[in-house]
């Protein structure tokens, strides 16, 4: 099985497919598979880029990944699709918008269901970033499913995020801003053409003043459309003049070091989650626990501290 993680090493794409197939899947290889993969990551620059349904992220993603291209970047696009309630799987609806990129071998897309996770981002998106960085991708593009609030998952997996508004959204930039507005590091409002995109920049200048903290980087607010390409270069080059921010000022690593910490302690819980289940759903005792709830003998609180007693002895 390490021969997957030994061919991504070497360029091979069906295998770099493969391996986020069995990452996102939980395949038994999965581990081993990114046990070989880690020490050749931690190159790949990860833009996050989020914002409400309907703000045209995958058209604006697509043609970010066409300008990282004409500077000679390879890309990996991973495109959070809703899960489909039928199979499981991702509906791809993002991958549509992005059909002029897929003959292209210097960009990598993949679609991810969101399999119910919180925030609408793939607990597997981080192993498959971390795949497409050691097979090589110089830029990484990692795009939510966009629904609401819980987008701030994203920063835990991007090294800048980029939220994507557009005009006309009325009270519901109010709405997100508790959200959205605090995980930022760019703003760009798409279909910049439509009436209202002055006053959305307005506001934007207005919410960001109001935290009334000073920081040496004021998130820039910009203006695109995408569909006809415009705005493109500056989003990218306003991309690297964050990218040099954090890494003169240490934010990069940072965040890099937060991440990490973050990915541990989730790999640590749903490791222990498993094993606790494990070893009260299969012999059936969690049904006897229910029913003791249930007819109020003991309670969740209870039951739980006994398990974890039992467990930790």
């Amino acid at each position: 099985m390490e021969n997957i993680a030994e061919e991504v090493l070497k360029g091979n794409r069906l295998a770099l497919s493969r391996a986020i197939t069995a990452i996102e899947n939980e395949h038994e290889n999965a581990t081993e598979i990114m046990k070989t993969l880690y020490p050749h990551t931690g190159h790949a620059y990860v833009l996050g880029v989020t914002g409400p349904p309907g703000a045209g992220k995958s058209t604006l993603t697509d043609k970010l990944a066409k300008e990282y291209r004409q500077q000679g970047k390879t890309v990996g696009i991973i495109a959070i699709d809703p899960s489909s309630p039928f199979s499981g799987g991702a509906i791809l609806g993002d991958r549509i918008r992005m059909n002029g990129l897929t003959l292209d071998e210097g960009v990598f897309i993949r679609s991810m269901g969101t399999r119910g996770s919180l925030g609408g981002l793939s607990h597997k998106t981080a192993d498959a970033v971390k795949a497409m960085d050691a097979f090589g991708m110089d830029v990484i593009l990692v795009e939510t499913v966009g629904v609401g609030q819980s987008e701030v998952d994203i920063v835990r997996a991007a090294d800048t995020t980029m939220v994507v508004l557009i005009p006309g959204m009325g009270d519901d930039i109010q709405a997100i801003k508790a959200g959205i507005l605090e995980i930022g590091d760019i703003f760009t409002i798409n279909k910049a053409d439509h009436d209202g995109a002055d006053k959305l920049a307005t506001e934007l200048n207005m919410m960001l003043d109001l935290d009334g903290v000073e920081k040496d980087w004021r998130p820039p607010i910009l203006k695109a459309i995408a569909s006809q390409n415009i705005g493109i270069a500056e989003v990218v080059a306003t991309f690297q003049k964050h990218y040099d921010y954090i890494r003169s000022t240490g934010e990069l690593t940072a965040r890099r070091t937060e991440r990490t910490k973050n990915e541990m302690l989730d790999l640590l819980d749903g490791r222990i989650g498993s094993y606790v289940r494990s070893k009260i759903v299969d012999n059936g005792k969690l049904d006897a626990y229910v029913e003791d709830i249930k007819a109020r003998k003991t309670d969740p609180y209870t039951v739980v501290e006994g398990i974890m007693q039992d467990m930790l002895k």
